[in-house]
């Protein structure tokens, strides 16, 4: 005796079971956005590490400039408050960057000088700054 489709019980499972075509649209949506976002984080971390790069190299550039003040003291800077800028393409190492040096003497207080050395890239929207006080 055959059971028929309809006189199975609750508990029966029935022998074409298999995944709808809903289903399987429903999976590949959720799929394909679980992707996305991945392709999305993927672009923000090299993104990343490229500004960290940049932050890195310009740091290090302003780093060996504030050597050379520190290393001349307070009598090798000028005796008087002004700017000094080494164009972008004119340090050897770093090509993308700027960087300028700002003396300002008698600050913060008579007999000192502070320096300021600020390096720039990418047309001057970035900017890293580093500042010493030198006294006499």
């Amino acid at each position: 005796m055959t059971i028929n489709e309809n006189q199975k019980g609750p508990h029966q499972t029935s022998i074409n079971a298999g995944f709808t075509l809903l289903e399987v649209l429903v999976a590949m949506v959720i799929l394909a956005v679980g992707l996305l976002g991945m392709a999305s984080l993927s672009v923000g971390i090299i993104k990343a590490n490229e500004l960290s790069k940049e932050v890195s190299s310009a740091t290090t550039c302003a780093r060996e400039k504030m050597e050379d003040v520190e290393r001349l003291g307070y009598a090798g800077m000028p005796e008087t408050s002004g700017t000094v800028t080494e164009a972008y393409n004119s340090i050897t190492a770093y090509l993308d960057y700027k960087r300028e040096i700002t003396t300002t003497v008698n600050a913060p207080a008579t007999d000192m000088k502070t320096v300021t050395v600020t390096v720039y890239w990418d047309s001057d929207s970035h900017q890293v700054q580093l500042k010493t006080f030198l006294a006499k």
